[in-house]
């Protein structure tokens, strides 16, 4: 039997030479932050080499084209962010669900400040 974890998403990505470690997150059904909201909790560690996280990432991205095709999320448009280390034009490009049309919060995690 393969056990499966479900997650909220990732809080944190840290890497160390050639090791790269993604910290799962949950919604905790007790505690709350300030404005009322649950507090991610971490629940699991994914830990990988570079060359395998890379190849995840890519993974990931062919299965989030197939939800963009498919309808199932939309591309937000672009909005122009000034010293954007990721991309040439300083552009922000961020994906949220089809379903709702809040603006997704950035990736706090301080390796991508």
């Amino acid at each position: 039997m393969h056990s499966e974890v479900y997650t909220d998403g990732v809080d944190e990505i840290t890497v160390n030479g050639t090791i790269v470690r993604v910290d799962l997150v949950s919604l905790s059904p007790t505690e709350r932050d300030a404005n009322n909201n649950p507090k991610a909790v971490f629940r699991q560690r994914l830990i990988f080499s570079v060359e395998a996280f890379a190849n995840s990432v890519e993974v990931m991205q062919k299965a989030l084209q197939g939800l963009v095709d498919a309808g199932v999320v939309k591309r937000n448009q672009p909005r122009a962010v000034t010293g954007t280390p990721n991309t040439p034009s300083g552009s922000d490009e961020r994906v949220s669900p089809a379903v709702t049309d809040k603006p997704r919060p950035p990736n706090s995690s301080a390796n991508f400040r």
